[in-house]
């Protein structure tokens, strides 16, 4: 079991070490690389983590939120108890309360009032002497700074579906992720497919280019003995070597355009565009059916519609969210003391309780907000029938070019056959002295330019099932039809 997982883990690097080699690529191993290694299906990959872990951010919203609390605070003074702006009373209250309890004494003793000239005077006696030892000053209560540190506990009990919301919020997040993380797979694979039938093109073309080149040397090296033998004129030979000259540039060219043809698939494959890659397949027509999809519901099938899809959901979601925020949020909230110096007052060691906010009026904020979220989920199912409405569209264009392409094809094959069999009784004719060199040369010309028309259509053909594949939504099945 343990070598069979090892095998597993290795064997993509084997395998991404075997392309790197210029091993022979199918269009499945570029779809394979591609997804493994291009710059977009990891920014998209990326993307989609992001939005994983804020869903497991969310999930965990329930959980109790532990802070450790702490300040240094400076006053602008220190606290003061105001003593003088309650002296008036004190001295006042003192003697009143004085000269009654003396009152009472007397009363007690003798059975009658104090006299009030004697209670006068007590009072007077008494103000003079709290006036006496009353300070002057407001005492200091505490320090004209102070630290504080405890840790805070905040647990959410009720929080009107805010929790909810936001981890269905985040859940469709992820999901658009995905769908998105489809949406550049598959317009990834359509692009190297595309990329990929163009160097099938040029391979069958430079295939037959050689075939052509080499008709044209022959051609001229049979012209050089007719000259020689004083049959040709000079100048029949002159263009004969013109046209074999031609030829060859032709053929450089396209290889050329290979060249640069296999540096852009490198760049779609993710790789440094010098890696050597190896596609050697050519173009071969065979025709296919493409009635899939016709007649259903196909495009749910396609990541564009999916995402914009997804887009309405998430537009739900926001409605729901926006909702909850009319609702009251209740938490129960505790409080560990770990330090104080200098407080003004004592904070008990520790604190329990219950707290609601809830907010009454915000200015009709929270409306306004659950209005536009209405309106975009309107908008977005909108976006979603449009696009329904697209594909269908492009589907039925797609599938007309399709057959197009098939009559196409098949009056140029007749062509291009035909134009084989002029160049091959030209031929006999100029070795019977019946044609000349130039009529060989026009041939030749002629079978080359319906050979690249035939397969000019071919492509066109290729690339048209690709569109419509990739409309279906399933761009990756066509590597299963070219590389039969």
């Amino acid at each position: 079991m343990r070598h069979l997982l090892l095998l597993t883990l290795f064997l993509p690097l084997m395998f991404a070490h075997g392309q790197e080699k210029g091993q022979q690529l199918t269009l499945k191993d570029c779809y394979e690389l591609a997804r493994q290694r291009n710059a977009l299906v990891k920014q998209a990959e990326r993307s989609l983590q992001a939005r994983e872990y804020s869903l497991q951010a969310e999930n965990r919203a329930y959980f109790p939120k532990v802070d450790l609390l702490a300040g240094y605070n400076y006053l602008g003074k220190p606290l003061e108890i105001n003593l003088q702006q309650v002296k008036d009373g004190v001295v006042n209250g003192s003697a009143a309360q004085s000269a009654n309890t003396a009152n009472t004494v007397f009363q007690q003793i003798t059975g009658q009032p104090l006299p009030q000239n004697v209670q006068d005077v007590i009072s007077n006696a008494t103000k003079g002497l709290i006036n006496a030892f009353y300070p002057n000053y407001n005492p200091q209560l505490a320090k004209q700074s102070y630290f504080v540190a405890g840790i805070g506990v905040r647990q959410p009990i009720y929080l009107g579906g805010k929790i909810s919301a936001a981890q269905d919020l985040a859940r469709s997040q992820v999901t658009a992720g995905q769908f998105n993380k489809q949406v550049v797979e598959k317009g990834l694979y359509f692009l190297i497919s595309a990329q990929y039938l163009r160097i099938m093109y040029l391979n069958t073309i430079l295939a037959h280019e050689a075939v052509i080149v080499d008709a044209f040397r022959k051609n001229k090296d049979y012209a050089v003995s007719l000259k020689d033998n004083q049959i040709l004129p000079p100048y029949l030979l002159n263009w004969a070597r013109v046209s074999y000259t031609q030829a060859t540039n032709r053929y450089s060219n396209l290889e050329l355009e290979k060249e640069n043809a296999l540096l852009e698939m490198n760049q779609l494959l993710g790789r440094p565009i010098d890696t050597l890659i190896v596609i050697s397949d050519t173009l071969r027509y065979e025709q296919a059916t493409v009635n899939v999809g016709e007649g259903n519901t196909f495009w749910r099938n396609n990541p564009s519609y999916r995402l914009l899809e997804s887009k309405t959901d998430l537009a739900r979601v926001a409605v729901k969210a926006t909702r909850s925020l009319s609702l009251p949020n209740l938490f129960a909230i505790g409080n560990v003391s770990l330090y104080q110096k200098d407080l003004p007052v004592t904070v008990p060691p520790w604190l329990i309780g219950v707290e609601l906010q809830w907010t009454l009026f915000d200015g009709f904020q929270r409306n306004k907000r659950t209005r536009a979220s209405k309106i975009l989920v309107e908008e977005a199912a909108m976006a979603a029938e449009n696009t329904k409405t697209t594909l269908e569209l492009q589907l039925r264009v797609a599938s007309n070019k399709v057959k197009a392409l098939q009559h196409d094809v098949a009056s140029l094959d007749s062509a291009r056959q035909q134009a084989r069999l002029t160049t091959t009784l030209v031929t006999d004719r100029m070795e019977n002295q019946l044609s000349s060199v130039k009529d060989v040369n026009d041939a030749l010309l002629l079978e080359e330019e319906m050979h690249k028309i035939y397969y000019t259509a071919v492509l066109g053909y290729y690339l048209a099932l690709a569109e419509y594949w990739n409309i279906v939504g399933t761009p990756e099945y066509f590597a299963t039809y070219v590389n039969n």
